[in-house]
Parts: structure tokens; C-alpha cells; sequence
């Protein structure tokens, strides 16, 4: 019996290492993740290319060693490379100085020129156009550059800029408006609107005699009727200028520090005023236009005209976000009347509705035979659906699309058949309803047909002419399916690919579980994901890690298949990862998203601590005494938030770049979500008011160059924990723009769980932990910076 004892204490002995999280082998296995997981994927096609106006098509294609690029011809069904890679590597290798492998090619995306015979792309910040026949490539002239093409991406966010500067839009460069006769053209002058002969600087007439310094009319707002008889144009009243200062510490190009300005309007700041004018060209008179239906403008959208020039229509978007109206001007009287007026309790969602996005927002109008009817979204019956108005009256003929469940995006409108390619969520009974799909219906709601039905993630995107697709879907047990099909009856063109995991499955990859849990009234469900180590046992108990981004203007659990995620490596160090979607994301009903209404405070979290109880209780070795959190941005601010308002339930939080006091940050997101004017609920929900009350343990990350949250920000929750004693961690980056740390930040956070959760010392640093971290680091910085690096961003091209 001793014998027997003795050999079970020495097997204990020798299984402590192996048992052991947060080691050496954790931190190797967990770096070195991506790298084995994504080269074991075959075949899978990213967001396919429509080449101009043509049936023709391109993607590129996850194989075994790297990506090819696929060119198809819808008409003939010929599919093959869409260029000689071997050869393209090779000449591109010998003109840029650097070798590339065939399937190792620097760029995701390329646009075909000069009639298909070329491509153009970007390749380390260097224009270039390789000939498809000869297979020889060569750095683009500035002219051929300066077209554009290849980057991947439309490029450009959301901004703050419209919501203090011009109003009108146009070719900022330019300074003159030509009218679309070629006789005319327009210019401020003396801060007021001056016509005169196209070209020249005879028969100058000054239109307006109002305009001065502190109202001047803006170059950038006019527009001319189609018929060249008339022009609409904003006199603006200039708002604050508020001046974000910044001093970047250690600059690559000198010793000294710089400092820099960044133009930044927050919540409650002054707006500029913009006030629309008609003036008639020939009888030199300006057209006053009553601003009763446009009083208090968060924006004015860009003027548009009748193409009978008898009426202009611009958007108004009232301050607040409370109201929403289509405005159509008289242009011979200057009467407004509203056509349109969207005035919800809560918000509007004034993004415009992208239905390939999950973070997108909830705004389309399309105008149908000039205006005689308008195609609208509105959430006004609790969920976002799509509706048909009568232009001249203003009122509602038909609700096009109705249920319990939402419209995500419009794809296309064809007046002449009267029906509409729309994407939504939500349609199909027991399955995940932020599953993008994608239908047609007719304008007077009949006809609604299914064009994706299988049961997943979906990515259509339509030819030019929409007579044909490229369905791409996937979940996150699937690999890509991707198949091209015809618009009139969806039936099936040919098969494009279908992804290949076999590999990846026989490494020991395993996909993340769906759980599904009740929120907080007892019947909505609360989706999430569960990322465990590919070491997990039952047997054992693991520490958790929350991922949160919980900002309104979308939803963000994963959704579609991805050989690699970010949450896999920190699993692997030992802990289960998850990520939830709770009550105040997007793309829901209208009840579930007005949570956050003047409240990002709540984040979800009456819904996540829930969630992770109800995992809890399923599986034992869920450790919800040990759970941790972090975030970057938005879920920056609701990872610190956990801690404040939620500190019982969460142990430990890692907070970057967060807008810790919306008082602080932009005004367009900030004032979106919590209203305007600004009132005690923005207190309410401030990590900088609520720092006294922290509990755990904290890391706070931020970027001293940050131009999408100001660095003060956290600053201000730095000072406030200092004067309330609270203890804490802070990792200042230099020169570093909105961050989550980057490679050093990374580890940062890795070590920080590893300490506080599973209470073990972490690893030493060595240099080749720290090339590893480099590299990875760089991969997902290229992913953020490139939309085309995920599968579900969608382009067309010019041929």
C-alpha cells in the first residue's frame, strides 16, 4: 500500500507541469497560432470584384501556402488564375528589390486597367501596374497613380468634420462651380455668391450681398439646377473651433518633442449654422427659405435637384438625433415642406444602412421617378423595416417589408420591375438572427424571395447590372462557400469554391461555441462565443476572459468562419475567452438597441453577467469567481466600467484607448447615443465621475497621439484614481495613434491575466518572444488597416 501511495504522490509530481497555465510552452504555443492555423486552410474565396460593367469577376483565394487570385467569367463560366503568379512574382521581385513567392504576393486587392490588359495595386506604399500578358511589372506614373486603384478599399471612417465644417460637398480644390450648361460658373467672392462667364472674369454678377466673415457662404455647398437657370447654396454661421493639443514625446525625426493640433468638436460644443438660399440667376434674386422644419441642424446633407429643376431636396438631421426630415424646397417660392419626418423617442440612427456590415447604421431613402415616391427605412414599428411613401403627399402607401426581425442594407432598387434586393437578420425562426441573408421583395411588399438560404453568414454582391451574384457564406464551425448565381430566380450559375479545413481540423483546431442565454428580462436571447485552449481538460478549472466592444453602432461577435482569432492565443495561456453581444447593440429590435439611450454606462452588463452564469451553470470547470475583461475604444470604456459599476462580479481589466467621459470624446458618437443637450446621464456613465469606485485589478492603456479619443480622456481617470487612492497600472505609448498597445500592449495584457487571474508569475521577456509579438502584431494591424483582409467587404471595380 505505501508502494502504491508513493507512486500516486510522484505521478502527482510529475503532472503539475502539465497541468500548469500561463508557461513558457502557453506563451510559444499561443504565438505561434496564427501562423499554424491560417496555412491550413484550402480554398477559400474572400469578397469577390465585379470588373466594371462587364459579367466579369475576381477574388482572391485562401490555398495551402498562401492566395491566388481567381478571375471568372459569369457568361462563358470560365474560371482560372486571374494572372501568371509565378511570373508576376518574379518581375515584381526584380523591379521593387525584395523577393515574393507566387502565392506570397504584397498585395490583397488590384484593379484591372487599360481594358483588362493591366493591374494596378499598392504594394509598401509604392503605386504599381504590371502588364497581364507580358507579366512584367513596373512602378505606376504619378498619372496613372493619381487614378486610384488597389488599395483594397473605399477607405476614409465616419469623421467629426461634417459636424462643424461646410455642409455642402464638392471638389474641395476646385474654385469655381461650373453650371452643367458649360456657360456659367459660380465662385465666392467677398464672402458671398458671385456668377460669372465660364472661363473668364466678364458679366461677373454678385448674387448675394450677406454673406461676411462671421456668415460667409461656402464654394464647397453650391449647386446648380440641371437646367443652369438656378443655384442653391449654404450661408454658414461658423461654430467653435475646439482645439485638441497634443505632444508627441519621442518623434523619429528629432530629439526635441513636437506638438500638434487636432481640430475636434465634442458633445454640447457650438455647431456652425447653415443656412440654404435659392437665388435666380436671371433676375438676380435671392430666394429666402424659411427654416421652421430645419431649425436646430446637427448636419445638412447635400443639396439635390429635380432633374425638371423645379425643386431642390436636401436631409436634415436635428441636433440631438430626435429628429430626421427629407426636405423638398419650392425653388420658384423657397415653401419647405417636410416629405418626410422620422421622430423617434429615442434616436435615429442616421448612418446610412450598409447591409454587408454588422457595424453600419439605419438610414436609406431612395427616390423613385423623381421623388413621386420614396423608398424609406425607419424602425418606427420596433423593428428596421422598409416603406413606401407617396413624395407629393407625404404619406405612408405601404409597408414594404414587416416582422420580427430587420432590414440591414438595400442593395438594389429597380424602378422598372418595382422590387428591391435587401439584406436583413432575423428572418429565420430558432436561428441566429444577426445571420446575414439576403432577399428580394416587390414595392408593394409581395414576392418575398429568399436569394441566400443556406443556413449561415452571408456576403452577396451584385454585378453592376444585378443580373447576377456571388454568394459567399460561412459560420464559424463552416469555411467559405462561395457560388455565383442569377438575380431572376437565384438559381445556380456554378460553384466557385468551397472551403478546405481538413488539415486544420486533423492540427487540432476546434471552432468556437455558440452559447445562447437569456438577458435580462427573462426572454431575449444574448448570443455569444466560447473560445477554450487546445489543451482544455474538463477536469480542471478555468479562470474567464471577457472581449467587450459595446458600442451601439453595430454588433460584434464573430459570426463567420476564421481559422485564427485573436482570442484563441490568450486562451491558449490558460484561461476560456469570450465574447457577447448584450442589450444596446445594434441590429435587433428598436427596444434592444434603446438601451444604451443616454446610458453606455449599462454596456450589456445585466445581460453578460448573466450569460456567464448561465455558461457556468452548464460547465463546472467555468470559473465566474476569477473573470476578467478588456477592451479597446468603446470597449475600453466599458472594460473599466466592468470594474466600477460591475466590480463584485469582474476581478480584473485591461482598459485601452477607452472614451472614458463621453463629455470628452467625438461629438457625432458620443451625441448619437447620448443625446443632446448634454444632461446628467452623461455623468452618470463616466468612468472619470465613477473612478472612486473601482474594485480589482486595472490596467489602463493609452496612445499620447490618439486622434479618435482624446489622450486627456484617460488621463482624467488617471487623476481621479490618484486623488481617490486607488491602486492601478498604466502603460503610456509613445508616438502610438488609438491603440490597443500594440505587440508591447499585447503581452502587457497577456501577463496581466496571467497574474491576476491564474495568480502565477508570467514568463521572462527574451528576444524571440518579442520578434514573434512583432510579426503578429503587424498581421493584425494590416487586417485593421485593410477591409479586404476580411471576407466580407465587398467593391467594385472600373475596367
Amino acid at each position: 500500500m505505501r508502494r502504491v501511495a508513493l507512486f500516486g504522490v510522484m505521478w502527482l509530481a510529475a503532472a503539475v507541469p502539465v497541468l500548469a497555465q500561463g508557461t513558457q510552452a502557453d506563451y510559444d504555443r499561443a504565438l505561434g497560432l496564427r501562423k499554424k492555423y491560417e496555412a491550413l486552410v484550402g480554398n477559400a474565396a474572400e469578397a469577390p470584384r465585379w470588373i466594371g460593367r462587364t459579367h466579369k469577376l475576381y477574388y482572391r483565394r485562401a490555398v495551402k501556402g498562401g492566395h491566388d487570385f481567381i478571375l471568372v467569367d459569369a457568361d462563358t463560366s470560365a474560371k482560372g488564375p486571374a494572372f501568371d503568379h509565378a511570373a508576376i512574382a518574379a518581375s515584381l521581385s526584380s523591379a521593387g528589390g525584395k523577393t515574393y513567392g507566387p502565392l506570397e504576393l504584397p498585395f490583397n486587392a488590384f484593379d484591372f486597367v487599360e481594358n483588362e490588359r493591366a493591374i494596378q495595386f499598392v504594394a509598401d506604399g509604392q503605386t504599381w501596374r504590371c502588364d497581364v500578358a507580358a507579366s512584367s511589372c513596373r512602378k505606376a506614373t504619378a498619372a496613372e497613380a493619381a487614378q486610384g486603384g488597389g488599395r483594397g478599399g473605399r477607405g476614409g471612417g465616419q469623421g467629426n468634420a461634417a459636424a462643424f465644417a461646410g455642409r455642402g460637398r464638392g471638389d474641395a480644390a476646385a474654385t469655381v462651380r461650373v453650371s452643367p450648361d458649360g456657360t456659367r460658373e459660380a465662385l465666392i467672392w467677398n464672402y458671398n455668391v458671385q456668377v460669372r462667364d465660364a472661363g473668364t472674369t466678364t458679366n461677373e454678377i454678385v448674387l448675394s450681398s450677406d454673406g461676411s466673415e462671421g456668415n460667409p457662404y461656402e464654394l464647397n455647398s453650391i449647386v446648380w439646377s440641371p437646367d443652369s437657370k438656378k443655384i442653391a447654396a449654404n450661408r454658414v454661421r461658423p461654430g467653435y473651433r475646439r482645439e485638441v493639443h497634443y505632444v508627441e514625446s519621442s518623434p523619429a525625426d528629432q530629439l526635441q518633442p513636437k506638438h500638434s493640433v487636432n481640430v475636434y468638436a465634442k458633445p454640447g460644443d457650438l455647431l456652425a449654422l447653415p443656412q440654404p438660399v435659392i437665388f435666380d440667376i436671371a433676375s438676380r434674386r435671392e430666394i429666402a427659405i424659411d427654416n421652421a422644419l430645419f431649425p436646430n441642424p446637427y448636419d445638412l446633407s447635400r443639396f439635390e435637384w429635380r432633374k425638371d429643376s423645379s425643386a431642390v431636396t436636401f436631409e436634415y438631421n436635428q441636433r440631438g438625433h430626435q429628429a430626421y426630415r427629407v426636405i423638398e424646397v419650392d425653388a420658384a417660392t423657397g415653401k419647405a415642406r417636410a416629405v418626410i419626418s422620422e421622430e423617434p423617442k429615442t434616436f435615429f440612427n442616421y448612418r446610412t444602412a450598409n447591409g454587408n456590415l454588422a457595424d453600419s447604421g439605419k438610414k436609406y431613402r431612395f427616390d423613385v421617378d423623381q421623388g413621386k415616391e420614396v423608398v424609406w427605412m425607419s424602425e418606427r414599428d420596433g423593428w428596421n423595416h422598409l416603406y413606401l411613401y407617396d413624395g407629393a403627399s407625404g404619406r405612408v402607401k405601404n409597408q414594404i417589408t414587416k416582422g420580427r426581425w430587420v432590414v440591414r442594407g438595400v442593395q438594389k432598387v429597380d424602378e422598372a420591375a418595382r422590387q428591391i434586393i435587401f439584406s436583413a437578420g432575423g428572418m429565420d425562426a430558432g436561428k441566429d438572427p444577426d445571420f446575414l441573408k439576403f432577399y428580394r421583395i416587390n414595392f408593394d411588399g409581395s414576392g418575398l424571395t429568399p436569394l441566400t438560404p443556406a443556413d449561415g453568414n452571408h456576403n452577396a454582391v451584385f454585378s453592376e447590372d444585378g443580373s447576377l451574384y456571388v454568394d459567399t457564406w460561412s459560420r464559424l464551425d463552416a469555411p467559405p462557400t462561395a457560388e455565383l448565381h442569377k438575380t431572376a430566380d437565384a438559381s445556380l450559375v456554378m460553384p466557385l469554391e468551397k472551403g478546405d479545413i481538413a488539415d486544420l481540423q486533423a492540427a487540432g483546431w476546434k471552432a468556437p461555441e455558440v452559447f445562447v442565454a437569456k438577458g435580462r428580462d427573462g426572454t431575449t436571447d444574448i448570443f455569444g462565443v466560447i473560445y477554450r485552449p487546445s489543451t482544455f481538460s474538463a477536469a480542471r478549472k478555468y479562470p474567464v476572459i471577457e472581449n467587450i466592444y459595446a458600442g451601439p453602432q453595430g454588433s460584434f461577435v464573430p459570426k463567420s468562419f476564421a481559422a485564427y482569432n485573436a482570442m484563441q492565443s490568450i486562451a491558449e495561456l490558460g484561461f476560456i475567452v469570450v465574447q457577447i453581444d448584450g442589450m444596446g447593440t445594434s441590429n435587433r429590435s428598436k427596444a434592444f438597441h434603446d438601451v444604451a439611450w443616454k446610458n453606455l454606462g449599462d454596456a450589456g452588463f445585466p445581460d453578460r453577467i448573466l450569460w456567464h452564469k448561465a455558461v457556468a451553470a452548464k460547465y463546472p470547470y467555468y470559473d465566474i469567481s476569477r473573470v476578467g475583461i478588456y477592451g479597446t475604444s468603446a470597449g475600453g470604456q466599458n472594460s473599466l466600467g466592468a470594474l466600477l459599476f460591475h466590480g463584485d462580479f469582474y476581478r480584473a481589466a485591461v482598459s485601452a484607448s477607452g472614451c472614458h467621459d463621453n463629455r470628452m470624446d467625438k461629438i457625432w458618437w458620443n451625441e448619437q447615443w447620448m443625446g443632446w443637450p448634454i444632461g446628467p446621464e452623461y455623468g452618470a456613465s463616466s468612468n472619470v465621475d465613477n473612478a472612486k469606485n473601482l474594485k480589482g485589478d486595472l490596467l489602463l492603456i493609452y496612445g499620447e497621439m490618439d486622434t479618435n479619443v482624446d489622450p486627456s480622456s484617460t488621463l482624467q481617470v488617471v487623476n481621479q484614481l490618484i486623488k481617490n487612492d486607488r491602486n492601478f497600472d498604466l502603460l503610456a505609448i509613445p508616438g502610438a495613434n488609438h491603440t490597443s498597445g500594440g505587440p508591447y500592449g499585447d503581452h502587457k495584457r497577456w501577463d496581466f491575466f496571467v497574474q491576476h487571474l491564474l495568480g502565477v508569475t508570467p514568463p521572462r521577456w527574451s528576444p524571440a518572444m518579442k520578434a514573434t509579438e512583432t510579426a503578429a502584431a503587424a498581421d493584425a494591424d494590416e487586417d485593421e488597416q485593410d477591409p479586404l483582409k476580411s471576407p466580407w467587404v465587398t467593391e467594385r471595380i472600373g475596367g
